[in-house]
């Protein structure tokens, strides 16, 4: 496979400088580049003017126009997440603007799915439409060469719905940067110290749930000071904040990648409330970019309920671990250090912007 080439990212939204897909596919643009020579422009379903640029790269739109605006890109690397190009999630438009840009593209069209079909119950439109849904999420691997999903359920899933795709697992990377941490550093860090960081949903279902578990954290990890970072501002978190008397509190909406990173690099225990159903599987969390950004910087992640370990390819992630009101299986003092170098060292093995674009550059395979 030989180095450089112009990739095309299909996109719901322009990329922001943090935050879920946008903030994904910016930082994969930059590790393409930096490790592989590869540059990538970003065609947005959202609307965006012809002239705006994410951190460099050139932002075009509308997605629907997409065959007119191909400049003879080497490869499509498609996004997918259904609800970001459709209110209802049934993007049925999209499999068909995917064949048109595929006859004036030589290359291959790569999928990412961050999300493949929704689950909900019979009094939600999500229940009703799961079958359309299914629908485009098959028709759509069955027109990408790869497709690359974060976590071994959602690998299960579409290799179920869609047996002949060439089905690939990468877990997501952080958003906030991967500092280098030594050991030393991570003994140093306060263990009172706490994070909740994400986009303003997570954040606002994780404060519920740490305000109501954190009484149940006891010595040496209570709680002394809390960082709520991320998401849009939100009157109600702050005024809830601002009602902690045990807990000294910190909020930083609408924060950058770089300012996001510095909280982290000082905190000890994150936690996040991910899930909106208990009986999804743990290892869905892989898809998470606050969770990535969490390991990738020895920050220990805590759940509000217990789960099964989370691992890939037989690597083990240490925990996970939780606190609810009838009980908690935290590290030990002696060994919070050694358990968050362990989650640090687990994400750049398996998880890291390196394993990102190395899996995404093996997915395209420039022609030479």
């Amino acid at each position: 496979m030989s180095n450089g080439g112009t990739l095309l990212q299909i996109v719901p939204r322009a990329p922001c400088d943090c935050g879920g897909v946008g903030g994904y596919s910016e930082q994969l643009a930059r590790s393409l580049q930096e490790l592989h020579g590869i540059t990538s422009t970003f065609v947005s379903a959202g609307p965006v003017t012809s002239s705006r640029t994410a951190d460099g790269f050139e932002v075009l739109s509308p997605l629907r126009t997409l065959s007119d605006v191909l400049d003879s890109p080497t490869a499509l690397l498609l996004h997918y997440v259904n609800y970001g190009y459709s209110p209802r999630g049934v993007p049925v438009w999209l499999p068909s603007m995917l064949r048109r840009s595929q006859n004036v593209c030589d290359g291959r069209l790569v999928t990412v799915f961050h999300e493949l079909y929704a689950v909900g119950s019979w009094w939600q439109s999500a229940f009703w439409l799961r079958p359309v849904q299914m629908h485009i999420t098959q028709t759509v691997a069955g027109l990408s060469a790869v497709s690359i999903v974060s976590n071994d359920p959602q690998q299960a899933q579409l290799r179920k719905l869609a047996p002949r795709a060439n089905v690939v697992l990468q877990p997501v990377a952080s958003n906030f940067g991967e500092p280098a941490l030594s050991f030393a550093r991570l003994v140093e860090r306060d263990p009172h110290r706490w994070i909740i960081c994400g986009g303003t949903e997570l954040v606002e279902r994780s404060l519920t749930s740490f305000l109501q578990n954190a009484r149940f954290i006891g010595a040496p990890f209570s709680p002394r000071e809390l960082f709520v970072v991320g998401g849009v501002e939100r009157e109600e978190i702050r005024t809830r904040l601002g009602e902690q008397q045990d807990i000294r509190t910190h909020y930083h909406p609408n924060v950058d990648a770089k300012a996001a990173a510095e909280i982290l690099s000082t905190c000890a225990f994150a936690w996040i409330d991910y899930f909106h159903q208990s009986d999804v599987p743990m290892a869905t969390i892989l898809k998470s970019t606050a969770f990535a950004g969490f390991c990738s910087h020895g920050v220990i992640p805590v759940f509000p309920h217990h789960g099964s370990p989370i691992h890939l390819r037989q690597d083990i992630l240490p925990g996970p671990f939780f606190v609810t009101g009838s009980g908690q299986n935290l590290p030990s003092e002696q060994e919070r250090a050694s358990v968050a170098k362990s989650i640090y060292d687990w994400y750049h093995r398996n998880a890291s912007s390196l394993h990102l674009a190395k899996t995404v550059a093996a997915a395209i395979v420039w022609p030479t």
